[in-house]
């Protein structure tokens, strides 16, 4: 038997991909091991470990993660607001830092010399995959197949990898593929490529997994109410039928269940990805759509105008293309979650929501001890405290540049 190239931890999902992946290492003469992370996806996790083991893995490692995800990336990126290109909610981004974190861990206690994924080489999570290993275990090993010639010209289509897999016995479902690809978590799902590479075709109607359709949702509100502390949700209570849920994941958890019932989260969209490309974009994000409304609305509420300001202009966007772009472990995304969490001490509140055929609708909000808005001080028919007249200096003082500008023009 010739030696062994290596051990190599294969970020492993039980597809057709990585399964052809898996063995094509084998037979490059490397001992694999397996790494199934569990982050809410719908699977059978125990059928993919068999899978692993009858293809050659020589150990397979299932890990729940769902607890750390929600904790350690959803809630912070709640706090922060954090988005991309204004409308993106990072579904897919937020997964990756936990998965890489648990991969390297796995591969130092296993003395891998090699990590790898299944990541394509046109997309965004090869670099956030890679850039965490790296900054994680610096002396790692990578193999990305799909930027291997003598992988992707073995393997041009789907139809080479579904041969492969029956050469060599691996098992492959034979319920007929979609048309496009997706990937899933806790957070969302995400559905790309094939019909939807056109970005002027409209999804199917059957191929929304989580969510009802809009049209479909029930013709009756449904009201719930977010209590937070320092900007993480930390209750949900059902006005209805008297849901009252407290523990991090439970709570993430029955959210998603309210919005998938009543539509919310859909999202059709071209983004930029970090490496250049555009890419259409489909995304379902039932849970994580409730919690963005809820927590900018407690945020007018109890939050210092220019504290929010500067969260907004320096620190949302940036900590967004941080977590896009792969960079979670990099120092200045350690600075800028660092920087989130002391904008959120007087986040504190509740905030009453009405659920309705795909929208989220505030109906109110308050605070017992944070709130800096004052009812008197803003009414139209009390003056509490504030004079008019002051407002008459405030514009003279305004206008100042803005007459000299005005008599040039």
């Amino acid at each position: 038997m010739s030696q062994s190239k290596g051990r190599v931890l294969l970020a492993y999902s039980g597809g057709l991909d990585t399964s052809c992946i898996l063995k094509w290492l084998i037979e490059d003469g490397y001992e694999v091991m397996a790494y199934i992370a569990n982050l809410g996806q719908e699977e059978d996790f125990e059928a993919a470990r068999e899978k692993a083991l009858s293809v050659g893995a020589t150990k397979v490692f299932v890990e729940d993660l769902r607890e750390e995800f929600v904790k350690e990336l959803i809630f912070p990126a709640v706090q922060a607001n954090a988005i991309y290109e204004n409308i993106y909610l990072l579904g897919t981004s937020l997964a990756r830092p936990v998965i890489a974190r648990k991969q390297i861990e796995i591969a130092k206690r296993e003395n891998c010399t090699h990590v790898s994924h299944g990541c394509t080489g046109k997309g965004n999570d090869q670099v956030r995959f890679e850039l965490a290993y790296l900054t994680l275990h610096p002396s790692i090993k990578i193999i990305a197949p799909w930027r291997l010639p003598e992988f992707y010209q073995r393997f041009p289509g789907r139809q080479d990898l579904l041969k492969f897999a029956v050469e060599k016995g691996i098992p492959v479902s034979q319920t007929p593929s979609k048309p496009w690809s997706t990937d899933d978590n806790l957070y969302h799902i995400s559905y790309e490529a094939g019909i939807l590479e056109d970005p002027d075709v409209t999804p199917q109607r059957d191929m929304w997994k989580l969510t009802v359709d809009p049209e479909d949702a029930p013709n009756t509100p449904e009201f719930i109410n977010i209590t937070f502390e320092k900007g993480i949700p930390v209750r949900v209570q059902n006005e209805g039928d008297k849901t009252d849920v407290t523990s991090p994941l439970d709570l993430f958890i029955y959210l998603n269940t309210v919005a998938r019932r009543n539509g919310v989260g859909r999202l059709d969209i071209v983004e930029n990805r970090f490496i250049g490309i555009k890419s259409r974009g489909c995304y379902e994000t039932p849970g994580g759509t409730i919690l963005r409304v809820a927590h900018i609305d407690i945020e007018g509420l109890v939050l210092d105008r220019e504290v929010r300001a500067y969260r907004d202009e320096h620190v949302s966007l940036q900590y967004g293309k941080i977590l896009y772009n792969g960079m979670y472990f990099s120092p200045e995304g350690q600075l800028l979650k660092n920087i989130v969490s002391l904008t959120q001490d007087s986040v504190n509140g509740i905030v009453r929501l009405k659920l309705y055929k795909g929208n989220v609708i505030v109906v109110g909000r308050y605070s017992n001890s944070e709130s800096l808005y004052d009812m008197e001080e803003s009414s139209m028919d009390v003056q509490g405290g504030f004079e008019p007249k002051d407002s008459e200096g405030f514009i003279k003082i305004q206008s100042i540049r803005l007459k000299k500008y005005g008599m040039k023009m």
